[in-house]
């Protein structure tokens, strides 16, 4: 199995909306409303709401692909900030990072950590933020584990319904 993760860029919206939505469904069926998650993904993993993130100043995609065929089994989304939370002009928002289920535990999720730091550092950011579902354990012990701390809490919408999230920190 060899995993590959490159920048990504115009014309990989398709496979950051299909990667991007069978990941919702992996992590949160049977967590979150199923009518939330389907209006969820209709809404924020379209191939045109990743298209206009690839083209938006401040953003930044990495595609991961597993070969023979490069099918697309993750991503890694970098944002300025967007949290109810005090920032500052060095912190970059982790957006998102979804991984495939059958990929938990292959390396490819500290992968994005890793590249997130490293383009945090090259941009002179100095912290990464996220936020991730209160319920979301596996996801909360993989950021501790990569030494994220709590910082605060915020409401997340999805598909209309209202979720709790933690907002972490990590310096680089």
């Amino acid at each position: 199995m060899s995993i590959s993760v490159r920048q990504a860029r115009s014309g990989d919206q398709e496979s950051l909306a299909l990667v991007g939505a069978a990941t919702f469904l992996e992590s949160y069926s049977g967590v979150v409303d199923g009518g939330a998650i389907i209006r969820h993904c209709a809404e924020r993993h379209t191939p045109s709401v990743y298209a206009q993130a690839l083209k938006t100043p401040g953003h930044a995609l990495w595609l991961a692909e597993m070969e023979p065929g490069a099918a697309p089994v993750g991503y890694l989304h970098l944002t300025p900030p967007d949290l109810p939370v005090e920032t500052q002009a060095t912190d970059l928002e982790i957006k998102r990072i979804y991984v495939l289920a059958s990929l938990h535990r292959s390396g490819l999720g500290r992968r994005f950590v890793e590249q997130a730091a490293e383009h945090a550092r090259a941009n002179a950011m100095s912290r990464l933020l996220l936020g991730v579902y209160q319920g979301n354990t596996r996801a909360l012990a993989f950021y501790e584990r990569m030494g994220f701390e709590t910082i605060g809490t915020r409401q997340f919408d999805v598909g209309g319904r209202i979720y709790d999230d933690w907002v972490l920190a990590l310096g680089v």
